[in-house]
């Protein structure tokens, strides 16, 4: 089976656009859609009518369920900008999503780790910053995966894998949507791709066993800065255009 997998959109629909066209010439037998698909400031409304459209096997991501259940107070400005612009149907669809799915067999999709949308799997955040996480951290955020072969997560906007030793391979595809972004939590880091491609992944088991390559695709990314902009996310559009944080 081949298997196309993307993550965090965040409402960039050139980005995903350019995706689709990539994935078009992939003969993938399916695309898997591991969550944070709208909150943004490029075009979230628009975005939810391509993706509704699509009907792709859709996991939800944090921005999804802080959407839905956050009171404005809560929430920061993505999901307020997001929240505003959509339709009644498209917070159905929203909330129709489920936290995990398993799109073929052995294989499990999610957006942080199986059980929390806001812890990232294949990375270790500390007081210096965000790094590479160890395979015994890993496993300690999956717990028993059974006999899963192959796991599919988003969230950190980095693209990456793991195959952990007698264990299923992890793939990252990276975002598609947001190439760079900073966090406080649970300590200040900064996630970058350092290029403002948008990325997504190809996974196969022709060999016997999964495996990946990781794809990164040209878009228009300056329109997609300039819609930033016109929300006076200057600094968002930074990294839309970069990449990188500063």
């Amino acid at each position: 089976m081949r298997i196309a997998v993307i993550s965090d959109v965040h409402g960039n629909l050139p980005a995903l656009d350019a995706v689709l066209a990539a994935i078009a010439g992939d003969r993938v037998d399916l695309t898997v859609n591991l969550g944070d698909l709208l909150s943004g400031y490029v075009q979230p409304a628009q975005t939810a009518d391509r993706l509704i459209g699509l009907d792709l096997p859709t996991v939800a991501g944090n921005h999804e369920r802080q959407v839905l259940t956050f009171p404005a107070d809560r929430k920061g400005m993505a999901d307020r900008v997001t929240t505003a612009v959509l339709r009644p149907e498209h917070l159905a669809w929203l909330a129709s999503l489920p936290m995990t799915l398993s799109p073929a067999p052995g294989v499990l999709a999610f957006h942080g780790t199986p059980t929390d949308d806001l812890q990232y799997l294949l990375h270790t955040v500390t007081p210096a910053g965000a790094r590479e996480a160890t395979p015994d951290e890993v496993r300690s955020r999956l717990g028993d995966t059974g006999d899963l072969a192959l796991l599919l997560c988003g969230h950190t906007h980095l693209h990456g894998s793991m195959r952990l030793p007698g264990g299923p391979l992890i793939v990252n595809p990276g975002s598609v949507g947001w190439p760079a972004y900073t966090d406080d939590e649970p300590y200040p880091h900064e996630m970058a791709a350092g290029s403002p491609h948008a990325r997504y992944a190809i996974v196969d088991d022709a060999s016997g066993q999964w495996e990946v390559s990781f794809r990164a695709v040209d878009y228009p990314w300056d329109e997609a800065a300039a819609l930033a902009e016109g929300f006076g996310r200057a600094d968002v559009a930074g990294a839309l255009r970069t990449g990188r944080n500063r």
